[in-house]
C-alpha cells in the first residue's frame, strides 16, 4: 500500500470533516440552539443541555485533532525531506543494510504527491549524486543507486572499469577485502566532484557493457558494490518522472537489536 497516497487521502478526509464542521455543522447546531432558547425549551434554558447541543461530534474531534499534524507530515515528507531504509547491500560500502537515511524531496523539483507531477523546477540530478526512485519495472518499490550517466552520456562498463564519454573514471586502490570476502577489493572512485568507495571483486566476472547512450529525460545508475548490484547494467535507464529524491545523510543504523546513532554522516 502506498503511504504517501494513504496520508494524502487521510488529509484530505480530514480536511473536509473540519471545513463542514466551520461553514455548515457548526453554525447549524448553533442556529438550533438559538431557536430553541427563543422558544424556551428546556435545551434552551439547561445550561448542561446547552453544552451538549454544542459540542463536536467524534469524527470532528478527530478531524480537528489529526488534520494539522497530517498536513505537516505531508508537507515534510512530499516537498522537503522523507526518510528511507536501506533493504540491501548493493550501495556498500557507502551505505549499510540497516541504516536510516534522509532524502532532500526538493534538490531536483517539487512534485505534487502521488501524482509526482514536477511543478517547481530547482535542480537536475548531477553525475555522482545517490538517488532514490521508483523501479521503472515496478514504480511501487523504491531503489537507491548512485548515478553514473546523465542525458546524452555514453556509458561503458568492462573490465570492472567504468567509462564515461569514453573516458575511464579515476579508481584507486584503498585495501583489499576481508577474509570473509576473499577478491573483494575497496576501491576510490573520482565521479563527480567528491570521491566515494566502491567494492569490487576481480574473481566475479560480472557483467560486461557495451557503449550505450543514455537518451533525453533519462539516467543510468549504479550500486557502489559493483558486482551485487541490480541496476542499469541490467534493467535499463531511470526516467525523470520517477525520480523521489538526493540522499543526503545517514541519521540512524537499526540492523537487529539497539539502534545505532553513532553513524550519523552524510552520503557522499
Amino acid at each position: 500500500m502506498d503511504f504517501t497516497l494513504l496520508l494524502t487521502v487521510a488529509v484530505l478526509v480530514t480536511g473536509a470533516i473540519w471545513l463542514l464542521e466551520l461553514i455548515w455543522w457548526r453554525p447549524a447546531r448553533r442556529g438550533r440552539l438559538t431557536a430553541s432558547v427563543e422558544a424556551g425549551t428546556t435545551e434552551g434554558a439547561d445550561p448542561a443541555a446547552r453544552e451538549k447541543a454544542l459540542k463536536e461530534p467524534w469524527p470532528v474531534e478527530y478531524a480537528r485533532s489529526f488534520f494539522p499534524v497530517l498536513l505537516v507530515v505531508l508537507v515534510l515528507r512530499s516537498f522537503v525531506v522523507e526518510p528511507f531504509q536501506i533493504p540491501s547491500g548493493s550501495m556498500r560500502p557507502t551505505l549499510e543494510v540497516g541504516d536510516f537515511i534522509l532524502v532532500n524531496k526538493f534538490a531536483y523539483g517539487l512534485r505534487l504527491p502521488v501524482l509526482d507531477t514536477k511543478v517547481v523546477d530547482v535542480g537536475e540530478p548531477e553525475r555522482g549524486d545517490v538517488m532514490v526512485f521508483r523501479f521503472p519495472n515496478d514504480p511501487s518499490v523504491d531503489f537507491i543507486k548512485r548515478v553514473v550517466g546523465l542525458p546524452g552520456d555514453r556509458i561503458r562498463y568492462e573490465g570492472k572499469q567504468l567509462f564515461v564519454n569514453g573516458e575511464p573514471v579515476p579508481k584507486t586502490l584503498l585495501e583489499n577485502g576481508p577474509e570473509s570476502a576473499p577478491g573483494e577489493r575497496l576501491l576510490e572512485e573520482q565521479l563527480g566532484e567528491a570521491p566515494h568507495p566502491i567494492y569490487n571483486n576481480p574473481r566475479d566476472p560480472g557483467p560486461q557493457m557495451r557503449e550505450i547512450t543514455v537518451p533525453p529525460g533519462h539516467y543510468f545508475t549504479m550500486g557502489d558494490n559493483r558486482d551485487h548490484s541490480n541496476d542499469s547494467r541490467y534493467w535499463g535507464f531511470v526516467p525523470e518522472q520517477n525520480i523521489v529524491g538526493k540522499a543526503f545523510a545517514v541519521w540512524m543504523h537499526w540492523n537487529g537489536g539497539l539502534p545505532n546513532f553513532t553513524s550519523v554522516r552524510r552520503i557522499q
